[in-house]
């Protein structure tokens, strides 16, 4: 697709702003999880943690796979360049690499939502926030309807609210946030970081309703 050259300029202006380049940055990994910080989570938290880190664990193949195949490389997923979708509100966006997770990314998603019937949502983000492929449950049609819309098409958005964010850009084993989200539901977010090649790029996040110690919503 065809994309007018001031649309890419201003799209990759702000991506580029605080962005160094990829092959720049020192390589990380992962880091791990101190055993007393695990035994201090609840047993619903521990069972979303290691489903994030199974998630996260097979999309970092999945991306690896992508360059390894020379279907995407590595300076394109990590340019962070966003297409906007025209007459998208809020705004939607497309990427170099997108088509491959709505291909590849959403089975895996699919997979860890059908884990638990607590879970709302399992998502994988880049690191500033942006969504390529939600569950198909929130990728409906969309119907010129702002209300509806906002609940049922929620794919290809950049989440750069606060919760968003600090998931997207965490680094830490995981990261567990409560949160309210735009469509008004009390939601919490598991999010463990992914990293392409030793790099940071994103996380993965699962959205969950909380139980009590009886299994109660």
């Amino acid at each position: 697709m065809k994309r007018s050259v001031l649309e890419v300029c201003a799209i990759l202006g702000l991506a580029l702003a605080a962005l160094a380049p990829a092959t720049a940055r020192a390589q990380r990994a992962p880091k791990p999880v101190p055993a007393a910080v695990v035994d201090g989570l609840s047993a619903q938290d521990r069972e979303m943690l290691a489903l994030a880190n199974e998630f996260a664990r097979r999309c970092t193949d999945t991306l690896e796979r992508w360059i390894a195949s020379k279907e995407v490389t590595q300076d394109q997923l990590f340019s962070f360049l966003y297409y906007p979708v025209p007459n998208t509100d809020p705004p939607k966006f497309t990427t170099d690499w997108d088509r491959l997770s709505d291909r590849d990314i959403l089975g895996v998603e699919e997979s860890i939502l059908a884990r638990s019937p607590t879970i709302i949502f399992t998502v994988m983000v880049d690191r500033y926030g942006y969504l390529p492929t939600h569950n198909q449950r929130y990728s409906l049609p969309l119907t010129g309807n702002m209300a509806s819309d906002l609940v049922n098409n929620r794919t290809k958005r950049i989440f750069n609210d606060r919760t968003g964010l600090a998931a997207a850009q965490n680094e830490a084993a995981f990261l567990i946030q409560r949160y309210q989200r735009d469509t008004g539901e009390t939601m919490v977010d598991l999010s463990v970081p992914v990293f392409v090649r030793g790099v940071h790029w994103g996380a993965v996040r699962i959205g969950f309703r909380a139980v009590d110690s009886k299994g109660e919503l």
